[in-house]
């Protein structure tokens, strides 16, 4: 398999206080994989430091075999807007557009040609099932339906990692499981990996893989394998009950 994210000796410093310890990691092309840990463990710090946002003290990361710290800024603006993609809690979405002109949006800023765009969002929509709101404002549709719409924004410019930061955590759990279904399916379909922070167990038990942080290490990781959801949702709880910390 390919290696799309690397880190060695990773270490982010705020003030006096060391948030991430020197983090060596590999993320596969393809790969869905879950972030967890208690509150202030870093994993938001990690998510922010692989995704570029924020810089880092120590170590080094490499994108798809390239490293940050050779990127100056303006390419670090251009890396982010073509390669990666994100998925918050908050959905971020603009009122004043509907569904399908927010999912457009980041290839109408790339150029991108009308036809391209409309066969890309065909697409997404069916995937994601949300071809009969495409016409509404974000204000008439509901979370989960939010949240999708974000994913499929995020999904749109064919990124090398999709980011997503507890992309369940304002969703009711129908909303939750149906979001989680769809971005394994558009992980298993687009082949786009997937690294999602959460503090949820169930949301973790969707993923391939996860790795566990606690004061800014890595302590633990797992692979689902040929496990059950329910199966891998077990082992997940009894590792977190161990780390300590169920929200983050």
């Amino acid at each position: 398999m390919t290696k799309i994210i690397e880190t060695k000796n990773l270490s982010k410093t705020y003030g006096k206080t060391q948030v991430l310890k020197n983090i060596d990691m590999t993320i596969e092309q393809g790969e869905f994989t879950a972030i967890m840990g208690p509150s202030g463990s870093g994993k938001t710090t990690l998510m922010n430091t692989l995704s570029s946002i924020d810089s880092f003290n120590g170590g080094d990361v490499w994108i798809e075999g390239k490293s940050l710290l050779d990127l100056k800024k303006k390419d670090l603006r251009e890396f982010r807007r073509k390669r990666i993609g994100f998925i918050f809690q908050d959905y971020n979405l603009l009122d004043t557009l509907t569904v399908k002109e927010n999912i457009l949006l980041p290839l109408s800023l790339q150029r991108t040609a009308a036809e391209d765009m409309e066969e890309r969002l065909e697409k997404l929509v069916e995937a994601l099932n949300i071809e009969s709101i495409l016409h509404q404002y974000p204000s008439e549709i509901s979370g989960g339906q939010k949240q999708r719409t974000a994913a499929a924004r995020a999904i749109i410019t064919n990124p090398a990692i999709v980011f997503a930061d507890e992309p369940t955590g304002a969703l009711d759990s129908r909303s939750a499981t149906q979001l989680l279904e769809h971005i394994q399916l558009l992980n298993s379909t687009f082949k786009t990996t997937v690294l999602m922070i959460t503090h949820d167990p169930y949301a973790a038990s969707y993923c391939q893989r996860v790795i566990f942080l606690r004061d800014g290490k890595i302590v633990n990781e797992m692979f689902r394998g040929e496990q059950t959801e329910k199966e891998f949702f077990d082992r997940i709880l009894t590792i977190q009950s161990v780390i300590g910390g169920n929200r983050g």
